[in-house]
């Protein structure tokens, strides 16, 4: 494992979040240097914490150091200028835990694209850097001019975008498909790491990958659950996290439009977070399916982990997140199985209420699709 200076904001959530990026990573900290503010116009740190964090780095010698913020081109050169070391912002990290948690065809593409869009955001500035002499790092060009490095980038995100465009066609039949079918659709949506994947699993009976590791599932994979004696299919989506960036999303946008075209989203939130981590997830969540243009009465509140926490508490933390008159809310245990059944149950009465055709008696057999594949 290759070991990192970690730089974060110096909020126990931040640090827990920036923590778990870095381990998602493949990174061991072995310093953490926690700041108030981060966005000084050259460093996006001080002059003095400058002078410490070449003193510590120096002495530890870390692989790379993480700065848990979003980084200027030219701040990320004067950072490795400074210190000799690959420096990585918050958006290069994330790109590189979806670089090595795609498995699927499809999430390698929109990770690929999501790279070059972050690649293409810093082109020109790098190559005016790059005259200025040898870059340390990623920040390296090598002997490409600025017009045939720009337009490299923009024609392999065009060859991309051409192929996602097909696979995201082939999604829209398979969609025409089950809705002639008269199937109903469920989809798992939420911050990484709040349990999306184990209660697929309890829901399915699969046993696919979990972990408390971030973005565990990175392309979607659709299976039959069935409620009281009636089919329905549920699909796993990738997990959200603060301050993703609109092209992250928007390279993910054909894994995630699955939320659009679905009946019930089912929100899955981690009960178990600080009051202000809740508070601010949950917003990060909601913020996130705004964007995709989700429609609010499709939304389903599964508050996760209740096996780790106790009834007040779980009462609380219901007020905290406004929920407390909601009626499409449920707590539940997606790990011991504690109020699933009842979750369903609460689908089933939301689906029935919206008039939705009933499902005939068509075969199911073949009804397991992992996209991408």
């Amino acid at each position: 494992m290759n070991s990192a200076i970690l730089i974060t904001y110096d909020k126990e959530d931040m640090i827990n979040e920036a923590k778990g990026l870095c381990d998602a990573a493949g990174y061991q900290i072995v310093h953490t240097i926690t700041q108030k503010f981060l966005r000084k116009p050259k460093y996006g740190i001080s002059g003095g914490m400058l002078e410490k964090l070449e003193e510590i780095s120096e002495k530890l010698r870390p692989d790379v150091i993480v700065f848990d913020e979003i980084l200027k081109p030219s701040q990320n050169y004067n950072l490795a200028s400074v210190l000799h070391r690959e420096i990585l912002d918050r958006e290069a990290l994330i790109l590189e835990i979806f670089e090595s948690r795609a498995s699927s065809a499809e999430s390698k593409m929109q990770v690929k694209l999501a790279q070059l869009r972050y690649e293409m955001a810093r082109a020109k500035e790098k190559v005016r850097l790059s005259s200025m002499g040898e870059q340390p790092g990623f920040m390296g060009i090598g002997k490409f001019e600025v017009d045939v490095y720009y337009n490299d980038i923009r024609h392999r995100m065009h060859t991309l975008r051409s192929k996602l465009e097909k696979a995201g066609k082939q999604r829209e039949l398979h969609r025409q498909g089950r809705k002639r079918m008269g199937f109903k659709t469920i989809s798992l949506a939420g911050y990484t790491s709040a349990g999306k994947t184990t209660l697929f699993n309890n829901m399915t009976g699969e046993t696919r990958d979990q972990s408390k590791e971030l973005f565990t599932t990175l392309s979607t994979t659709i299976r039959r659950v069935t409620i009281n004696q009636e089919p329905f299919l549920i699909a796993d989506t990738v997990g959200f996290i603060s301050k993703l960036p609109a092209y992250m999303i928007d390279a993910f946008k054909s894994t995630l439009e699955e939320l659009r075209h679905t009946d019930i989203v089912i929100v899955v939130i981690d009960i178990t977070d600080p009051p202000f981590e809740l508070k601010k997830k949950f917003a990060s969540c909601m913020r996130t399916l705004s964007e995709l243009d989700i429609e609010q009465d499709k939304l389903v509140y599964a508050l996760n982990k209740t096996d780790m926490i106790k009834k007040e508490e779980i009462e609380q933390k219901i007020k905290t997140l406004n929920l407390f008159k909601n009626r499409k809310k449920i707590a539940i245990s997606a790990k011991t199985g504690k109020d699933v059944n009842q979750l369903k149950v609460l689908i089933k009465e939301i689906i029935e209420n919206q008039n939705l055709p009933k499902l005939g008696k068509e075969k199911l057999e073949g009804v397991k699709t992992e996209f991408g594949n």
